[in-house]
């Protein structure tokens, strides 16, 4: 599924206009990459939790030439399913 197909999902459930609930969707995405950049976490009961976790410097391979490089320390996002999102796939 596309952002596009969700919109459509999101506009047929809550029974409002494609255009509203694009407006919604970005509204709620902007508002959890926000919230991470913060270096806060967002929980959505019953659904999951999104955070941001520190992955460290470490060396790496060029996997062409065999020479080593230093990958340098980032931030990334992180999803931990929640329980009737994990029960709702099985």
């Amino acid at each position: 599924m596309n952002k596009k197909e969700l919109v459509e999902c999101i506009a047929e459930a809550a029974d409002i206009s494609k255009a509203a609930a694009e407006k919604a969707l970005n509204g709620t995405l902007a508002a959890i990459a926000d919230t991470l950049k913060k270096g806060d976490k967002v929980t959505l009961v019953g659904f999951g939790t999104f955070s941001v976790s520190k992955r460290d410097a470490r060396q790496g391979r060029n996997p062409q030439t065999g020479a080593a490089i230093k990958i340098p320390a980032k931030k990334v996002a992180k999803f931990k399913a929640g329980s009737k999102l994990s029960e709702a796939i099985n």
